[in-house]
């Protein structure tokens, strides 16, 4: 048997462009002689779809889609497509997540989901009702194992202390083993996060060996919105060995023969790339298919002379080209002048589009106007965000005017500590660094620069600065940034408690004053923009706290 793996970048609700990739794969893999053909999970309307699942017409075309690409099959040639479908019992929630089997011109069988993610951003029960009867499909004398991605994740490893080694109470596959597979599929809408790739390939390559079967694993790629997945497909034998990975941040496709990956034999699979490599991939990918898919095709900027807008200018340039990103600097009476040189250098390096705006003029009237109001108080960090607020209201005019998207700037160390101004540097459409900590930025820097220097090594090298009053340092404010992002992952991705991170070494008050920090600031990152997740902890929809409590 040959069974074609087929990865493709999905959009959320295009069902009729969804459906016709789907079609053209279905064309390609029957001309390379596949007699099994998969695609990834909800692969006919796009993951996730989110509370488009509670419109009835959205489900219905689904439905209606799926029966079309079915009708299109008039030969022996079967097919497995994601997608929503009907809860027909009385009782329970009124969809399931499916999987669909398509033959000979008809919907043969439907698979549906057991395990229910609820955790980080996932959010599937409150869609979908768990499927509670196992059956095994038969084709071609063979037996298999079809399963949706959470449906094999049943013993993952959790990050967080407070939580269980295994999460479920139902394991599918091992409910599955009665039924004697001789392989396992597994279709998946699995995004991704960069510390946990070789976590992810090990999932499937465990089940292989501890079943002693063969598992075909299709996920989709590219990105929706904040989440971003990478591909990176497989096909695992049955000694747990991986003979086959698709690529990782593109469309990829293969067929391969069972038989082969029974004794286990192997392409060549390269190694996953280093991680701050993934990360680079991730943010492009990100940045590109939120702009192709929202139908934008620029975008906009302020280029401070600092780290964070120097590394999202070249993560913009690289994802949309350099006539498609447009950047604003603009100095004040605090600006130094490096910071101009710096910036004026890295978009003549980069060969983007820049003009020099100086807001001086306009925080000077700005003062004079609030003059009667502050009445002679000192300035303080008021004065500060005025500055910053210009600067938001000359990028939102330009990104106005000529139909671009503002791309955020702010890093996740800030972002987490609220230091940031609140409709000043923590506007924008799109937040590109808003989950990478600030050492993952420096970091990215000298990933870019590895070829040749592209951002200016001043731009690296200089103590960061805000520089909106003489003399500031982020060190200031801030303890040292290595410091501060341990203690803000200990916290925010791993949830230990003030009590544990101390024990770990980090002194009493500060572990106090950064997480006091992050809790009262929870206000501030509810107005942000949406923030590109290649964690396993992103601030947005994976991350819910109060924003009114004492805790």
């Amino acid at each position: 048997m040959k069974i074609a793996l087929v990865q493709l970048n999905y959009i959320v609700g295009d069902i009729e462009g969804n459906s016709k990739m789907i079609l053209e794969n279905i064309e390609r893999a029957v001309s390379d002689g596949a007699d099994l053909v998969v695609f990834s999970e909800l692969s006919i309307c796009g993951y996730p779809p989110l509370d488009l699942l509670e419109k009835r017409i959205f489900v219905q075309q689904c439905i209606d889609a799926i029966q079309d690409i079915a009708a299109s099959i008039q030969n022996n040639t079967g097919v497995i497509v994601g997608g929503p479908d009907f809860n027909r019992a009385e009782e329970g929630k009124l969809l399931f997540n499916a999987a669909f089997f398509l033959r000979d011109g008809k919907i043969e069988q439907v698979f549906r989901k057991s395990l229910l993610p609820t955790y980080d951003i996932f959010d599937e029960y409150r869609y979908f009702e768990p499927n509670r009867r196992f059956e095994i499909l038969n084709f071609k004398d063979r037996n298999i194992a079809v399963t949706i991605c959470e449906d094999l994740w049943d013993d993952q490893p959790m990050e967080s202390e407070f939580s269980r080694s295994r999460l479920y109470t139902r394991h599918p596959l091992e409910e599955m083993m009665k039924f004697k597979p001789d392989f396992v599929i597994n279709i998946a809408a699995s995004p991704f996060s960069a510390n946990k790739q070789e976590v992810k390939q090990h999932i499937f390559t465990d089940k292989s060996k501890k079943h002693k079967l063969p598992v075909f694993v299709v996920n989709q790629v590219g990105a929706n919105t904040e989440l971003i997945f990478e591909g990176g497909s497989l096909i695992s034998s049955p000694n747990g060995i991986i003979c086959h990975q698709l690529q990782l941040f593109n469309n990829d496709y293969i067929v391969a023969d069972l038989e082969q990956v029974k004794k286990g034999t192997t392409s060549e699979i390269p190694g996953l790339p280093p991680r701050i490599e993934l990360i680079r991939s991730g943010l492009v990918t990100g940045i590109k298919d939120y702009f192709i898919k929202s139908g934008f095709k620029k975008a906009t900027l302020g280029l401070s002379g600092g780290i964070d807008s120097a590394v999202t200018l070249a993560l913009a340039m690289e994802a949309l080209g350099r006539k498609n990103v447009d950047v604003l600097l603009m100095p004040s009476q605090y600006s130094s002048a490096h910071s101009i040189e710096d910036s004026v250098k890295l978009a003549e390096n980069l060969g983007v589009q820049y003009s020099i705006l100086s807001i001086k003029k306009i925080f000077n009237l700005f003062r004079e106007t609030l003059q009667p109001v502050f009445n002679d108080m000192p300035e303080d960090i008021a004065e500060e965000n005025i500055q910053s607020r210009i600067r938001s209201t000359l990028l939102m005019a330009l990104s106005n005017k000529m139909g671009h998207i503002l791309l955020n700037t702010s890093n996740k160390s800030e972002t987490a500590v609220g230091y940031g101004t609140l409709y000043g540097d923590m506007a924008g459409g799109l937040s590109v660094l808003g989950d990478v900590y600030k050492t993952d930025v420096y970091a990215l820097a000298e990933f870019i620069n590895s070829g040749k220097e592209i951002i200016p090594r001043n731009i690296i090298e200089k103590p960061p600065s805000a520089e909106l009053k003489p003399g500031q340092v982020d060190a200031d404010s801030l303890p040292p940034y290595d410091i501060l992002d341990e203690i803000l992952e200990l916290f925010i991705e791993k949830q230990y408690g003030a009590d544990q991170i101390i024990e770990i070494g980090h002194q009493s008050d500060l572990v106090q004053r950064i997480i006091r920090s992050v809790n009262v600031n929870e206000y501030k990152r509810y107005q942000t923009p949406p923030i590109l997740r290649i964690s396993s902890k992103s601030f947005g929809a994976g991350r819910r706290m109060p924003i009114v409590g004492r805790y």
